[in-house]
């Protein structure tokens, strides 16, 4: 399989590829989609990455692992293509969004216009096989994905990260909270929705207002 991730990020991964855990999970997931139905396509792995360049990067939203069902997954956490029927956590995202900054609900969800404006949706784990929840889990992708928040927050300033659930807000331990912003809420799951714990974050409003506080352009959500 051919890894093909943007020079841009690259230039600054680029001690990762040559790890041995690197290789192997290449040559794993090689075999995984050779033999297996996985999500995404593979030429959409790194999809998050090749879609938002690092000069405009100013949010990371951080997902766990691609959508699992046929035709969802594109390569980008929580955004599925046009077309496609919105997943019950992207419904509650959009309904968020719709009540903190008033934009009206979507018909498509497919978030590359977030992309292309610097916010970069990260899955922790980039593959999945069909139907077969976590089943790419702990086999290096993780290693992957922390070693990008670690020189996102190495590497650049201002940065807002996105922690939705406690498996991101994990992740916030590797993040330096003193130049960048980490904002946590519950899951927009359903069942976390449903308790109380997404509704009312107001992350994207909270995030623009951040970014205009340090002169920087905001998103147009």
């Amino acid at each position: 399989m051919e890894v093909v991730i943007a020079k841009s990020w690259r230039k600054i991964l680029k001690d990762e590829f040559n790890k041995s855990y690197f290789l192997n999970l290449i040559a794993l997931i090689k075999n995984e989609y050779e033999n297996n139905i996985c999500f995404p396509k593979e030429e959409n792995i790194f999809s998050a990455l090749n879609n938002c360049k690092p000069k405009y990067l100013k949010v990371v939203i951080l997902g766990q692992e691609p959508y699992h069902r046929i035709g969802q997954a594109n390569g980008m956490s929580f955004s599925v293509n046009a077309g496609i029927k919105h997943p019950p956590s992207l419904v509650n995202i959009l309904k968020e969004l719709e009540q903190d900054i008033g934009e009206n609900y979507p018909v498509s969800a497919d978030l590359s216009s977030w992309s292309s404006q610097g916010v970069l949706l990260l899955n922790s784990i980039l593959t999945v096989k069909k139907n077969e929840v976590r089943s790419h889990q702990n086999i290096g992708w993780e290693i992957f994905t922390d070693e990008i928040i670690k020189a996102i927050s190495k590497n650049f300033n201002g940065v807002v990260f996105m922690l939705w659930g406690e498996y991101a807000k994990k992740k916030n331990k590797l993040i330096n909270n003193n130049s960048n912003l980490i904002l946590e809420s519950g899951h927009p799951s359903p069942l976390s929705a449903n308790r109380g714990n997404w509704f009312g974050n107001r992350h994207f409003s909270q995030t623009n207002d951040y970014l205009i506080s340090i002169n920087k352009s905001k998103i147009f959500w």
